[in-house]
């Protein structure tokens, strides 16, 4: 009976204790400072030891305490989803706090070796710094001004990216409500063209084809498997957001910004944007939080609505001189695929792209609804009435960066306007964050011009709305919970084998076989092989330092002569493979132009050859009529030449010295470009968007078969070039070659010939 009596109080005490704490359901570990909890089927959580922060429990399960006031707030229980946090805490906050949420930070390098930055009041290198301690300005704008998006750019290794990021966070969980940083970046999985492939690559990030590339592949599952692979090593740098993909219609072919597109054709476009967005902000099942968000999601911001694509000339918007997209095919509703049909209707449960990011450009004329020609920002229609109302879109919208400054990219705003009234500006637009500016101060100032213009109630509900959507990404990819790195997985994640092999096929699927007379390629391996050396002039860079001349080999000779043996005389050689790149021939503006009496704007050209404009527009559609700018920006008669001439003659000389023996070109391509200046003087073409030169080996040993179709038309002559429309695809004579191939959209060869498969029959028209 004494042994009942006791089993029972043991049983009866051991309820009352679980009921009253519903039994320990979490456990805790130490890791370099940061505390590991992890809840028994819940979330695990991260904070560091000197944040000053401590755990709340409930049923058992542990709870940060992130605004320390010892009470489980709804934006602190990981239970609830995304949207119920982000509006409780978003209802906490004060508008200095979400005036910092709106900023998103300059440009920052890990270490930030910037003229001006100091660590501990010294330059990087006389401070003796850590390379991932935090500088002095970073501090101040992460306590201070409450900033909390910091764009990336530069580190020094996944280690060092990992540590910094770990400071950084455990500073800002320490910080009033504890709110997260959300740090981002720019694409950083490009080649280095003389890299070797390595499956042990020491760590460093995957590489893989630029956008044109990975749209030469006409394969849409390649693209989301890159998106899979790099959400991955992004988290594992501590990178939550990306600003990607660029999403633009390629249809003006001089633009400087085609290579970072999916091409012209608005189909593939948007196929690859789907693709793109859905890869990175999908999470494997074993990280998910909900809905396939999760901790290896990555928030994907599309850019630049509502498209870059159609630059009057092809000049660029981030100069005032290309700050004009123009429709002469009236055709900008086509621009607006990629987005309304790609990245904003994708397969997997996240639904559309977390963000956009809308260009600097002034869509000329097409704002029906007020009349305004102003950059896209700063466009009630563009933002308040197309973008969210039309489309439905209620992520988050964020500038591109520097446009409020004064001499900033305030377009169509330049004359008149402080930096405070831009801000307000773009806030009533629909606008929730501003790329570039560390200062919260001009976000204050615009929340008082609304109060004043509609009340207190007015801007605080339109500012919560801002900060609900600037919250749920951060909710919904665990950055509440853990945003901190174990450091050792961060070396084994960021570039490991598997991932540096996928990046390393998709290169070779990328590279486009554009011509093969007389079945020239493959090349026999250990054959002798010219390669001619390029000529680069005495020039100087953008800070006004000398660059001497130079005489180099255009390629790593010593990943070449792994396949082939490489002579200095063409005489004994079996064949000469020439490496050029695409023309260089400016931005489309001359200050020499300026101060000769002309307006400045000279042409753009897609030849090597000097270029005179005789079909050029004559007026421009769109133009400036200040006094201070130019209405009619015509460059009709004017004329421009190549910089990389020389890349040109390489060809001819080597035609000239190899005789009737196979002349190779292999073309770097980052646009269009006309053919016709060489390709008759050649007997193969290989071309690639961003590749290993080990790749281009590859192809032309016969490691691998050419596969890449070209995802963009080639002009047959300038004229064409001239004649086109800006926002219409497919619109171009094509160049037809010796051969009798036409370098069309969807064009390219294999070993066998032209390559018609289902691809081709899906995309090309």
């Amino acid at each position: 009976m004494k042994n009942l009596r006791i089993l029972f109080i043991l049983v009866f005490g051991t309820f009352l204790i679980c009921s009253l704490n519903s039994c320990k359901k979490w456990s805790e570990t130490e890791m370099d400072s940061i505390r590991i909890v992890t809840n028994k089927n819940g979330q695990k959580l991260g904070y560091s030891v000197t944040s000053g922060i401590s755990l709340l429990f409930d049923k058992g399960y542990a709870f940060k305490d992130l605004n320390k006031n010892g009470i489980l707030d709804r934006y602190e229980d990981w239970r609830l989803s995304a949207s119920e946090r982000a509006e409780d805490l978003a209802s906490q906050m004060t508008i200095e706090q979400i005036a910092g949420l709106m900023l998103y930070s300059a440009h920052q390098g890990v270490p930030n070796t910037r003229d001006g930055q100091t660590y501990g009041g010294r330059a990087w290198d006389e401070s003796g710094a850590y390379p991932y301690d935090l500088t002095d300005q970073q501090i101040v704008f992460l306590r201070d001004d409450n900033l909390r998006h910091v764009l990336v750019t530069s580190v020094e290794s996944p280690e060092v990216a990992a540590r910094w990021n770990n400071n950084a966070q455990a500073l800002v969980e320490g910080l009033g409500l504890g709110i997260p940083c959300n740090n981002s970046s720019d694409p950083r999985h490009r080649t280095t063209a003389d890299a070797e492939y390595n499956e042990g690559s020491g760590g460093q990030i995957s590489m893989w084809p630029g956008s044109l590339g990975m749209a030469a592949t006409f394969d849409p599952q390649l693209v989301r498997r890159f998106g899979e692979i790099a959400s991955v090593e992004y988290r594992a740098l501590g990178i939550a957001t990306a600003l990607s993909p660029q999403i633009d219609l390629a249809t003006e072919p001089r633009w400087n910004r085609v290579t970072g597109t999916f091409g012209e054709d608005p189909q593939l476009a948007a196929d690859m944007a789907r693709a793109y967005v859905d890869g990175f902000q999908t999470s494997s099942p074993e990280k998910e939080i909900s809905e396939s968000w999760g901790y290896e999601s990555v928030n994907a911001m599309v850019k630049h609505w509502p498209s870059g694509g159609p630059e009057e000339g092809g000049r660029d918007a981030h100069y005032n001189y290309g700050k004009y997209t123009v429709y002469p095919g009236d055709n900008f509703q086509e621009q607006l695929i990629p987005f309304v049909e790609g990245a904003f209707k994708l397969e997997g449960e996240t639904g559309m792209a977390a963000a956009v990011m809308p260009y600097y450009t002034i869509s000329y004329n097409q704002d029906t609804e007020y009349g305004e020609n102003v950059g896209n920002s700063y466009s009630r229609f563009m933002i308040n009435d197309l973008l969210r109302t039309k489309y439905n879109f209620d992520g988050v919208v964020c500038t591109d960066w520097g446009i409020t400054g004064i001499g900033g990219r305030a377009w169509g705003l330049e004359d008149n306007t402080t930096v405070a009234e831009r801000h307000y500006r773009i806030i009533m637009a629909g606008v929730d964050q501003f790329g570039g500016n560390n200062d919260a101060g001009p976000v204050i100032e615009a929340y008082n011009m609304g109060v004043a213009e509609h009340s207190e109630d007015f801007m605080r509900d339109r500012f919560e709305q801002t900060a609900v959507r600037l919250l749920k990404n951060m909710f919904r990819t665990g950055l509440f919970e853990n945003p901190y790195l174990d450091v050792e997985e961060t070396n084994n994640t960021v570039g490991k084998a598997e991932f540096m092999a996928a990046g390393y096929e998709a290169q070779l699927k990328s590279i486009i076989m554009l011509k093969n007379k007389e079945n020239t390629l493959p090349l026999e391996k250990n054959i002798a092989v010219y390669i001619p050396k390029r000529y680069s002039p005495a020039t100087t860079d953008r800070s006004g330092n000398a660059i001497p001349e130079s005489y180099e080999y255009p390629v790593n000779i010593d990943i070449v002569e792994k396949y082939f043996s490489v002579t200095v005389d063409p005489d004994e050689a079996d064949a000469a493979i020439v490496f050029i790149s695409g023309p260089n021939t400016g931005n489309g503006y001359s200050e020499a132009d300026l101060k000769a009496g002309g307006n400045g704007y000279v042409p753009i050209s897609l030849q090597y050859k000097p270029y005179l404009a005789v079909y050029a527009r004559d007026p421009s559609i769109a133009g400036d009529p200040r006094p201070t700018d130019v209405l009619n920006r015509t460059y009709r008669g004017k004329s421009v030449a190549a910089s990389n001439v020389g890349d040109l003659q390489m060809v001819i000389d080597a035609r000239a010295a190899m005789n009737e023996k196979p002349v190779i070109v292999v073309v770097a391509m980052s646009r269009p470009i006309v053919f016709s200046e060489f390709e008759q003087e050649t007997d193969a073409i290989i071309a690639g968007y961003g590749v290993q030169d080990q790749a281009i080996m590859d192809i032309l040993s016969g490691e691998f078969e050419p596969s890449g179709l070209l995802p963009m038309q080639m002009p047959s002559s300038m004229r064409t070039v001239e004649e086109q429309f800006e926002d219409v695809p497919h619109d171009m004579e094509c160049y037809v070659d010796s051969e009798g191939n036409t370098y069309d959209f969807g064009f390219g060869m294999n070993w066998n010939g032209v390559i018609m498969d289902e691809r081709t029959a899906k995309y090309k028209k």
